[in-house]
């Protein structure tokens, strides 16, 4: 593991797994389909849809389990969400809507040619065994996911093997936040002062108060992380980077249970996907996952 972790080839395959993967991946959060599908069973708004389709892996979790493991959103959101999402939707019902969604999703965004086609295909295959094949132990939003029956179709299959390789690396992060001594509402004010993701969503999406960003914002700057005008300083910059470099670092294991030359074709195939996804704004370029696009 220690040498896996300190391989910058492995290392480098991870993060531009992730950086082609997760705009995939994060249709789901802006699908429509998404939405009516939950809707269909009950449940109520689009937040409790988001915590109970993306918290459905992990059975009829608590609120303050959810907060945990998902890190960044203020817990009273959370429990505004959870357990109350259980009573309309099992997690099994919430697991095959979540399917149903991406499904519909996909095929509008991307195309019943592209979707059916064997790049996809190939990329499911590839994707698939490193998942099948990573050792979870400390990762329990990876393991929950990695647990999820593979769907048959190529795309589906694609999709939910590219929720867990992304939720491994989740697992990662968190505790690199943690080591770090970042908590969850100083994590969103340090990722909006790198200009990574816009500051207005972060705060309103994740439950926060002003006050309570405000708060963060105090802090950190006691630290000589921010200024007094909320932008990051040169220490801030070093310790993002660092926090970054440690979730690549740890996310190389997921890579390393498929070949060099397997995890190089899965960042050649998702490259045109993730590609038509933010052609066509499926996901914003501009995101609350950090992602950058176009990439550096």
């Amino acid at each position: 593991m220690i040498a896996v972790a300190g391989d910058p080839r492995l290392v480098n395959r991870a993060r531009a797994v992730w950086q082609y993967g997760e705009p995939i991946h994060a249709i789901i959060y802006y699908a429509p389909e998404r939405r009516a599908a939950t809707d269909a069973l009950g449940l109520k708004g689009g937040w409790m849809s988001y915590f109970g389709c993306r918290a459905a892996p992990l059975g009829a979790a608590t609120a303050p389990v959810v907060s945990a493991l998902f890190y960044n959103f203020h817990p009273q959101m959370v429990a505004r969400a959870i357990p109350d999402a259980w009573c309309y939707a099992t997690p099994t019902a919430l697991l095959d809507a979540r399917l149903a969604a991406i499904d519909g999703a996909m095929r509008r965004v991307l195309g019943d040619h592209v979707v059916s086609s064997s790049s996809v295909s190939r990329a499911a295959e590839l994707a698939a065994a490193a998942v099948s094949s990573c050792c979870m132990a400390g990762r329990p939003m990876g393991a929950a996911n990695q647990a999820v029956p593979e769907p048959d179709e190529p795309h589906l299959r694609l999709w939910q093997a590219l929720t867990a390789i992304r939720e491994h690396r989740g697992d990662g992060h968190v505790g690199r936040l943690v080591d770090a001594g970042v908590l969850p509402a100083e994590a969103l004010v340090l990722q909006a002062a790198t200009g990574r993701s816009p500051e207005d969503g972060l705060r309103a999406n994740r439950g926060w108060s002003p006050d309570e960003w405000s708060a963060a914002a105090a802090a950190l700057a006691a630290r000589g992380l921010v200024d007094d005008e909320m932008r990051i300083t040169a220490a801030g910059a070093e310790l993002r980077q660092a926090i970054e470099d440690g979730t690549d670092r740890l996310a190389a294991p997921i890579v390393a249970t498929i070949s060099e030359a397997d995890a190089d074709e899965l960042v050649a195939l998702l490259r045109p996907l993730a590609d038509a996804v933010m052609a066509a704004g499926a996901v914003p370029a501009h995101n609350n996952m950090g992602v950058l696009w176009p990439p550096p």
